[in-house]
């Protein structure tokens, strides 16, 4: 009788210890606001790679002045937006969060030629996307009629984008997201909402 609540105490101990496992792991590897996954799972990919990929670097224009304008849970919704419309990006690229406003793209198999045209289109979708700001004084329930000033204002959101391939240059993961961030700079100072190659 003993023996056998004794299995059963560790196998539930052990169950417990397979979910807490479970939830660091989960933790460690997807990103809690966006749901995306982390710049560790990121990096977990790149030991799978073989042959050629694209690393795109992703950040959010303007970022630091939304968050000082709206507030930090208008911050997140944008965030989450942005997060959103990477997770559907065409062309087989999985989308991380790297930190911060920063998200990071990978195409594996595929070229910077091939990447950039579905970027571009990502891209484009943000940027027609926009943000409603709900005002603060928003009724709980919506009104019969939307009169005008009740509507929510809606304010731009866009994304600059650099754009890096492993390739003689760059042989290394490291080395190609450094030559997308260098390029991801080269977006924003030509001008923001943009696409740069590295």
């Amino acid at each position: 009788g003993s023996n056998q609540a004794l299995l059963y105490a560790s196998s539930a101990g052990a169950a417990l210890l397979a979910a807490l496992i479970l939830d660091a792991h989960r933790l460690a590897y997807l990103d809690e606001l966006t749901g995306l996954p982390t710049r560790r799972a990121l990096k977990a990919e790149f030991r799978k790679l073989s042959g050629d990929y694209t690393v795109a670097m992703v950040d959010v224009d303007h970022f630091k002045k939304f968050n000082d304008t709206y507030g930090h849970d208008v911050g997140d919704q944008v965030l989450r937006m942005v997060a959103a419309r990477l997770r559907k990006v065409s062309g087989g690229g999985r989308a991380f969060r790297y930190g911060g406003e920063e998200f990071t793209v990978l195409f594996a198999g595929k070229g910077r030629t091939e990447a950039k045209a579905h970027l571009e289109r990502l891209r484009a979708d943000i940027e027609a996307a926009g943000f409603a700001l709900r005002g603060a004084d928003r009724p709980k329930r919506k009104p019969q009629r939307t009169a005008k000033s009740t509507r929510a204002k809606r304010v731009g959101v866009t994304v600059s984008i650099g754009i890096a391939q492993r390739d003689a240059r760059a042989p290394s993961p490291e080395a190609v997201v450094t030559a997308a961030d260098k390029a991801l700079y080269k977006a924003k100072r030509q001008g923001r909402n943009r696409l740069a190659l590295g």
